[in-house]
């Protein structure tokens, strides 16, 4: 049995039906409309390469955190220094 997602064209809705050979065309549950927009899945790929982008822009982020840490931490330390 597909899953389908849909977006309401009337209210904005985004949602998801299960559709079966048979099944009346789909109405949106918010608003009762049936002119709905069908939306195409985002698929998802792991590779090696992928998996080593992520961890690269990953590292970075936790770089930037760490320095920016360092700097407050050695803020802190001056400050706390000036005013003994």
């Amino acid at each position: 049995m597909p899953l389908y997602e849909y977006e309401c064209r009337s209210c904005g809705r985004e949602f998801e039906v299960l559709l079966r050979t048979g099944d009346p065309p789909p109405t949106c549950a918010s608003c009762g409309s049936s002119d709905l927009e069908k939306l195409l899945h985002q698929v998802a790929i792991s590779t090696e390469g992928t998996r080593q982008t992520n961890l690269n822009k990953a590292r970075k982020i936790a770089k930037r955190t760490q320095r920016d840490k360092d700097v407050a931490q050695a803020e802190y330390e001056q400050k706390h220094r000036d005013e003994h």
